[in-house]
């Protein structure tokens, strides 16, 4: 190997034009998903008050958002719904006329043919006690009838037009049962997004605000414990056999060593959710001067695709993919 003075690394370095030309990961608008936030009931647009700039939708702003979300080469949204009625097993989740169903509907409608409309398959934000699942007379989640609940919500999804289901649950065995459910009804086109590695975080907190979360206590029977790295990897391998097209790693940027193992363990694509915490922590002290926001932001999801992920899910797609372009 050659040394200074023969070898001088600052010549990759020297110019705009050299140092694009040779860097080594790219962040393109088509690699970011907007995740979107849609309310049953609202007649306009509701402020997230933890999530400054990120709203409630209602069914209107909701399209106008995925047509902004298009226009910019964003490529994808992933539709949560908030239902104005919740029960024990989550029964909007399923319903045609739920909230989520109805805007699915409506997007694959307006923007379908644009990008890849994305819904989260999970019951936290339609039962009543904001748990991923259905409980048993214990009150613990009850992982067997809760893959019942998710094979009808998955049904709904994709007759409603999602493109893509969101497996966000943690339930074992979630992915191959609905699977074989969307292949039973005719459905084989319809792809899994498994939420492999998904961690019981801190930083899901200003989600709960957006979704009206009903949860009381923790997740930490389902979701993932934050200092296991090689659990991670293991649910990717697992969610890869049962016939997940793409998994995810979700937080991105605390886990972004677990984001590294899991892209070389699997062969299918890799995503990462930078959620909610991360976006307001960056959102909060850009608003106190601390520091330069849009470089911030760019950078936190250049991180996140130079650790592995094939695409990032971000309440910045949409603004992220103007300045890319």
């Amino acid at each position: 190997m050659s040394r200074f003075p023969e070898a001088r690394l600052r010549r990759l370095r020297q110019s705009a034009p050299v140092r694009n030309l040779v860097r080594e990961t790219s962040l393109e608008p088509r690699q970011l998903v907007l995740p979107m936030f849609v309310r049953e009931g609202l007649s306009e647009a509701a402020p997230i008050g933890s999530m400054p700039g990120v709203v409630q939708h209602s069914l209107d702003s909701l399209r106008r958002a995925a047509v902004e979300a298009a226009e910019a080469g964003v490529g994808g949204v992933m539709l949560f719904g908030v239902p104005a009625v919740r029960d024990a097993i989550g029964s909007g989740a399923d319903d045609p006329d739920g909230i989520l169903n109805v805007a699915t509907a409506a997007l694959a409608a307006e923007v379908g043919d644009a990008l890849v409309v994305q819904t989260d398959l999970c019951l936290d934000e339609f039962t009543d006690h904001g748990h991923c699942g259905v409980l048993s007379p214990d009150g613990a989640v009850d992982n067997d009838a809760t893959l019942e609940r998710y094979a009808s919500m998955a049904l709904a999804q994709a007759r409603a037009g999602s493109q893509l289901l969101g497996l966000s649950g943690m339930m074992d065995g979630q992915v191959a049962i609905i699977r074989e459910a969307l292949d039973d009804e005719g459905f084989s086109d319809t792809l899994i997004l498994a939420y492999s590695a998904k961690y019981a975080s801190a930083f899901y907190g200003p989600f709960r605000e957006a979704v009206d979360s009903q949860l009381t206590g923790d997740r930490r029977t389902y979701q993932m414990d934050p200092g296991n790295r090689r659990e991670g990897v293991r649910e990717a391998l697992f969610d890869q056999d049962e016939g997940a097209d793409i998994v995810m790693v979700k937080p991105a940027m605390g886990f972004l060593d677990v984001l590294r193992e899991v892209r070389d363990a699997v062969d299918v694509p890799v995503w990462a959710y930078q959620v909610s915490g991360e976006y307001a922590m960056v959102e909060a002290a850009a608003a106190n001067g601390w520091i330069d926001r849009r470089a911030a932001v760019l950078e936190s999801l250049l991180s996140i695709r130079r650790a592995g992920a094939d695409a990032v899910l971000t309440y910045w797609a949409s603004e992220a993919a103007q300045w890319l372009r």
